[in-house]
């Protein structure tokens, strides 16, 4: 055996480049769970420890938001929310689309936010994203205590609001929700990469979406209001999320299994897309970061 071969034997562990395009290698992210629990206590710890008010920006966003859209689209356009109290319902929307674009805005930027740690050590970069979806699920655990808070004050003013039984089937679209979140913000933080611009087209396209998600009306609305725009919503499978939040918490508008049928095949199509990209992007993006 000569020298080449007696260090080569030598080696414990081998890295190579994937060449699964669909490679989740959960093994290995289970191997690292430690560093993806690090990830996620950084995530929620640092982003608020120089600040003065700290974890409450995470109550003071939803609620302001809330109150704004109360004001602007209930009182001054007078957008009907029928039974339910406007506020509580906005707040709804509000609540679940906040998750997406956390998840989304997060995300994004994985390659460029990370380029110092990816160049220097080895871990599944994929922990990096997952990261910030669960740490961004804790940010919304926090921020459904609250529209709980208000649910019961308003149920105990008379208002006509109640669960139902397709409630128990709500963690389920939160998940959905952080899927897509996640596959988008694969899918943009690869092109980011390469085309830095891209990066400051993702706050306005956000904002242009939640006003096509059915955020701050019912499906319906759009429909009667607007026939000839309404299949921009229709085919937005976040709006179907956001509408089955809404009907599950607070049995408004209706449930459409075609759309969440759509939704989720939607999301399995965009989670995949992106994590190939991300899987391609990962082997050479230290070149053009």
């Amino acid at each position: 055996m000569n020298k080449s071969e007696n260090v080569s034997a030598s080696w414990l562990f081998e890295i190579t480049p994937k060449n699964k395009f669909f490679s989740l290698n959960l093994k290995e992210v289970w191997q690292y769970r430690d560093l993806l629990v690090l990830f996620v206590k950084r995530d929620i710890v640092t982003v608020y420890k120089q600040t003065v008010l700290g974890p409450l920006w995470y109550l003071i966003q939803p609620l302001f938001t809330s109150v704004t859209f109360t004001i602007i689209f209930n009182n001054v356009a007078g957008i009907d929310t029928g039974s339910v109290p406007p506020f509580l319902f906005n707040l709804a929307g509000i609540t679940v689309w906040n998750y997406f674009t956390a998840c989304l805005t997060g995300t994004s930027d994985t390659f460029r936010a990370n380029a110092g740690i990816f160049g220097k050590v080895y871990f599944p970069r994929i922990i990096t994203p997952l990261s910030i979806v669960i740490s961004n699920l804790i940010k919304f655990g926090i921020q459904f205590l609250i529209f709980i808070v208000f649910y019961i004050y308003y149920y105990l003013q008379g208002a006509v609001i109640n669960l139902n039984a397709a409630a128990f089937f709500f963690p389920v679209i939160i998940v959905l929700m952080g899927i897509l979140g996640l596959g988008l913000g694969m899918f943009i933080s690869s092109l980011v990469t390469k085309y830095r611009d891209f990066s400051n087209l993702i706050g306005f396209g956000v904002q242009l979406l939640m006003y096509l998600s059915a955020v701050v009306y019912p499906m319906a609305l759009i429909q009667d209001k607007l026939p000839n725009y309404g299949w921009l919503v229709h085919y937005n499978p976040l709006a179907y999320i956001i509408e089955t939040s809404r009907y599950m918490l607070l049995s408004v508008g209706n449930i459409s299994f075609y759309g969440l049928l759509y939704t989720f095949i939607i999301t399995i199509i965009i989670f995949f897309a992106g994590l190939l990209v991300f899987n391609k992007t990962e082997k050479s993006f230290i070149d053009t970061v």
